[in-house]
């Protein structure tokens, strides 16, 4: 099979499955993405080189084992960053220093809590995009005491603890039902055993100042079975985000009970696009890309061209059924 068919086939998987998972709001923030990419700076990175990988509370980098073969596989630089969960200024910092060591395009991934690390650290320059696992996506001032409190607590909280310094921990013996219900009980006293607790004021109880999402492209995986984090509040942040958004009925730790359902399907799909675009930007026939918008009559993804078009071009360009240009 050619390189050419090879795309083909990804493309239509990709359609096919994204209908599947609520396909109007994934293509939608894709769309979003693209046009802004598109009409951007030159300087734009070309394609994705790196990917920089940030554990929440209760982990350390340790528990993206099962994601980082696959990434790797990609041909995908991977490093795992080791926050010291002591304040969010510090896990920002600490995040900071692994981007700078970055060679090319990154792309920013955060489970749990790091999706407020990752809100803050995304302004790096060499940050393509970010992807928020199983995670929290913060606006301007807001902290996480501040979002949880949008939506019903869920069950895992109660298995929370805080100890005399202000940390927090899960409790051994609730670990597997709160953190990774769905992942193997004998796994799960490990990562018990070797949690790494948070500081409850110095991480939990500090806002954000200025969220990355707002100039990066993002890309959000809902856990539609998180105890630690309320579903419908990954929904609402990830709406609100305009995120490329995928779902999967996951616990808390995705990325241990779905390793293959976590960054790689995200990250694949915007290097394909990054590469995608930098061949357009460079053809006159694109550079003067406005909007792109959904036909929903026809079902196909119609896009505009302003300005001088080629004789051999429509005012408007049927791109697809399903797949946006």
């Amino acid at each position: 099979m050619t390189n050419e068919s090879s795309t083909s086939v990804t493309r239509r998987r990709f359609a096919q499955a994204s209908f599947g998972t609520g396909a109007r709001l994934l293509l939608s923030g894709a769309c979003k993405g693209f046009s802004h990419e598109v009409s951007s700076s030159p300087a734009r990175p070309a394609s994705i080189k790196s990917v920089v990988l940030t554990h929440g509370a209760f982990a350390d980098g340790s528990s993206w084992s099962k994601v980082i073969p696959s990434l790797e596989a990609e041909g995908l630089n991977v490093t795992a960053v080791q926050n010291p969960l002591t304040s969010l200024a510090e896990d920002v910092t600490t995040t900071r220093r692994i981007l700078a060591q970055q060679n090319g395009a990154t792309i920013l991934v955060g489970h749990s809590y790091a999706g407020f690390v990752i809100t803050e650290a995304g302004n790096a320059p060499n940050v393509a995009g970010l992807v928020y696992v199983s995670s929290y996506g913060p606006d301007q001032g807001e902290s996480h005491d501040d979002l949880v409190k949008r939506f019903p607590v869920p069950a895992g909280i109660s298995a929370i603890r805080t100890d005399e310094y202000g940390f927090l921990w899960i409790a051994r013996d609730k670990f597997h039902e709160a953190f990774m219900h769905d992942a193997e009980e004998s796994y799960a006293r490990i990562l018990a055993t070797v949690q790494k607790p948070a500081a409850k004021k110095g991480c939990f109880g500090v806002p954000v100042s200025a969220p990355a999402w707002k100039s990066k492209r993002s890309w959000f995986l809902v856990s539609t079975d998180d105890y630690l984090i309320n579903p419908d509040l990954q929904r609402f942040m990830a709406k609100r985000m305009d995120a490329t958004v995928r779902t999967v009925p996951s616990s808390h730790a995705s990325l241990i009970s779905h390793p293959q359902r976590s960054p790689t399907s995200f990250l694949r799909q915007s290097a394909m696009r990054f590469e995608r675009n930098k061949r357009r930007s460079n053809n006159s026939d694109w550079q003067s890309l406005q909007t792109t918008r959904f036909n929903r009559r026809g079902g196909l993804w119609m896009t505009r061209l302003e300005g001088p078009l080629p004789l051999d071009h429509a005012r408007f360009r049927a791109v697809g059924s399903c797949f946006p240009p």
